[in-house]
């Protein structure tokens, strides 16, 4: 008989966790590491607002933890703040929005979780453009559905077109699209008519078109257009962790048609019970905070000015367009092919994190990298002048 505390065969170990890292978080890590034995880092790898959160929101959380208003709330979100993101829309886009359609969520993620879940079924096939967001194609993955990659590039403005999903669908039909605008890692926008020619050939081949807005009031190049000014038949989804700098915070929401809200609610139900009740409370503040989120993103249109000076001067000048978001994407193929050896070792040297492109590109991004200049000037500033000097 065998002994009762050894087990004869291990339990196996599901496939759906054997998806890529997100190595942006990788990158962090190794940094903080660095940072915790003394080193000097600046900190290019992530798309942390180095601006703070504004002091309403601060105050309004304050307010919600003394009064204890920190029990359960609705799965789909507090009432008031479903009501304020749907007003929201009518101030910035001109859009008339049933506040019922509105889901706040556990951060954007949990919107992408819920709305995969309730627009797919394992087997589907959802196209996506690469480099794009590596959250996508790994959420897909484990979800069983197949994450279709559109090779995008300058040529496109790393943008999908009709042409790149009547080559995606070639193949076998498509569940789905998921677009990005402005895009993380290239800044790149799609504009209004670029949108409505993706939504209308969704429209035409029964796929789910998926809008992440979570960069959206961060441009440089005129206003983002929301997909929910051009059909209300599409999963939109937001975040307070960009714009209005709430990273930690957890909290995003998305925008639904009313076929499927039911199944997102019964899906959140289960999954999250509810989304964290503090930050609701508080981010129904942010949004009478436009002046100074306004002004970070005036802070990052200088940010972004320096990066663009300073990374030809390094040799680097085949960039992405970074129209918006707080990113830019630079081709360093005529230095290496092996971006992720290329950041390990700007770190190393220079203390200045970056994040290799093969996390947006698992095919290309081996010849990019992306840098985030969402932080403090001073250390944009100082981290252009290294890059310049490590490479020149």
């Amino acid at each position: 008989m065998p002994d009762q505390g050894t087990p004869v065969d291990s339990p196996r170990i599901a496939r759906r966790g054997g998806i890529p890292p997100f190595i942006v978080m990788d990158v962090m890590r190794a940094a903080n590491e660095r940072a915790a034995a003394g080193g000097d880092v600046l900190h290019l790898e992530v798309g942390q607002p180095g601006t703070g959160v504004p002091a309403p929101v601060l105050d309004a959380v304050r307010d919600a933890m003394t009064r204890d208003r920190l029990g359960y709330t609705d799965a789909l979100g507090l009432e008031p703040l479903r009501r304020r993101i749907a007003r929201h829309y009518g101030e910035v886009y001109d859009v008339d929005l049933d506040w019922r359609r509105v889901v706040v969520t556990a951060g954007a993620s949990g919107a992408f979780i819920l709305g995969f879940l309730a627009a797919f079924d394992a087997g589907h096939r959802v196209a996506l453009a690469s480099p794009g967001y590596p959250a996508y194609r790994n959420i897909l993955t484990a979800l069983g559905v197949t994450p279709v990659a559109i090779p995008a590039d300058a040529a496109s403005n790393f943008q999908p077109t009709v042409d790149h999903l009547d080559q995606a669908a070639a193949a076998a039909p498509l569940a789905g699209l998921i677009v990005a605008s402005p895009a993380n890692p290239t800044g790149t926008m799609l504009r209004r008519q670029q949108l409505d020619d993706l939504a209308g050939w969704c429209a035409g081949h029964g796929a789910w078109l998926v809008s992440d807005e979570i960069y959206h009031g961060i441009t440089y190049a005129g206003a983002a257009e929301t997909l929910l000014a051009l059909t209300g038949d599409a999963i939109v989804v937001n975040s307070f962790s960009k714009y209005y700098a709430m990273t930690g915070w957890r909290l995003g929401w998305m925008v639904v048609p009313e076929r499927l809200l039911r199944p997102v609610e019964c899906l959140a139900q289960n999954l999250f019970i509810s989304p964290s009740a503090p930050a609701q409370h508080a981010a129904i503040a942010a949004f009478d905070c436009r002046a100074v989120l306004d002004a970070n993103v005036a802070r990052y249109a200088r940010n972004r000015d320096v990066l663009l000076r300073a990374l030809p001067r390094a040799g680097l000048t085949r960039l992405a367009a970074a129209e918006g978001a707080f990113y830019v994407y630079a081709d360093i193929g005529a230095l290496t092919d092996d971006s992720q050896a290329f950041c390990r070792r700007l770190l190393a040297e220079t203390g200045v994190a970056v994040t290799p492109g093969i996390d947006f590109d698992p095919a290309r991004g081996h010849r990019f990298i992306r840098l985030s200049f969402a932080g403090p000037e001073s250390e944009i500033v100082e981290a252009a002048r290294r890059l310049v000097a490590w490479l020149g």
